[in-house]
C-alpha cells in the first residue's frame, strides 16, 4: 500500500495553485470552429466530434489554431489528443503573447509533444527572441556560441512514450517561471525558465506537426481572482 501511495504522490503535480476559472473550452461538438478561434496557415477542421490538425501539404508553416485570451499570469491548459498513425509528428502548445515586440510573434512558450519525448522551451529567453532568431534566419545563419548555448539551456526535452491510437490528454500549468507537463495525469517534465513568468499570456495555441492529430475537450483556465 506504501509503495502505492508514492506512485500515486509522484504522479501528481506538485504546483500549489488551483485553476478553478474556466477561461475558455470547447469540446468540438459542433462542425466547425467556433467563432473564437483563429488560425494562421492553417487547414484543420471539426468534424466528427473532434478537432483534425492538418498543415497543408504546400504550406511554409505548421497548422496553427488560435485562441485569444485577456492577459494571464498563469494558465492550466488541457487537450485530449490522438496520434493516429505513424506520419503524426506531434504538436506544440503555445503560450504567447501578442502585444509583446521583444520575440518574434510574441512567443512565450512553447510545449511540443511527439511520440518519443516531451519538449519545452522558453521562446522568450531563448530560440525566439529577436536577436537570435535573427540571426538564425540570415544566409548563412549568424549565430554567436553564446546564442547556441542560450538556445540549449532554455530547451529541457524529455524522453517519453506516446502511444498511436489511442487517446491522452496533456495537461500543462504555469506557476510564476515554471512550466508543468503531464500526460495522463503524469507529470513528465518541469522545467523552469525566465520567460515562463511573462504577465501577459494573451494566446494559446496548438500547432499541428503536419498532419494525423486530432484533438478534443480543450480547455483554458486560470488562477482564482
Amino acid at each position: 500500500m506504501k509503495s502505492i501511495l508514492c506512485l500515486a504522490l509522484l504522479a501528481t503535480s506538485a504546483f500549489a495553485l488551483d485553476y478553478p476559472r474556466v477561461i475558455f473550452s470547447d469540446d468540438f461538438a459542433a462542425d466547425g470552429f467556433g467563432k473564437a478561434w483563429g488560425h494562421y496557415k492553417s487547414s484543420s477542421v471539426v468534424k466528427g466530434g473532434v478537432l483534425v490538425g492538418i498543415t497543408a501539404p504546400e504550406s511554409d508553416h505548421a497548422a496553427v489554431d488560435v485562441i485569444r485570451i485577456a492577459p494571464e499570469t498563469d494558465l492550466e491548459v488541457s487537450v485530449k489528443f490522438q496520434l493516429v498513425s505513424d506520419q503524426a509528428k506531434g504538436f506544440n502548445i503555445w503560450l504567447d503573447d501578442k502585444d509583446y515586440k521583444g520575440s518574434h510573434a510574441g512567443h512565450i512558450c512553447s510545449i511540443s509533444v511527439n511520440p518519443k519525448a516531451v519538449v519545452v522551451a522558453d521562446a522568450k529567453a531563448g530560440t525566439f527572441s529577436n536577436d537570435i532568431y535573427a540571426r538564425k534566419k540570415t544566409t548563412p545563419p549568424t549565430l554567436t556560441a553564446e546564442d547556441k548555448a542560450n538556445m540549449l539551456k532554455w530547451t529541457k526535452s524529455t524522453p517519453t512514450t506516446v502511444s498511436l491510437k489511442e487517446w491522452h490528454t496533456l495537461t500543462v500549468r504555469t506557476q510564476n517561471d515554471v512550466v508543468e507537463t503531464s500526460i495522463d495525469g503524469k507529470v513528465v517534465s518541469t522545467f523552469q525558465s525566465p520567460g515562463v513568468a511573462h504577465d501577459h499570456k494573451t494566446v494559446v495555441s496548438i500547432t499541428t506537426n503536419r498532419v494525423d492529430v486530432i484533438y478534443d475537450d480543450f480547455s483554458i483556465k486560470g488562477v482564482a481572482k
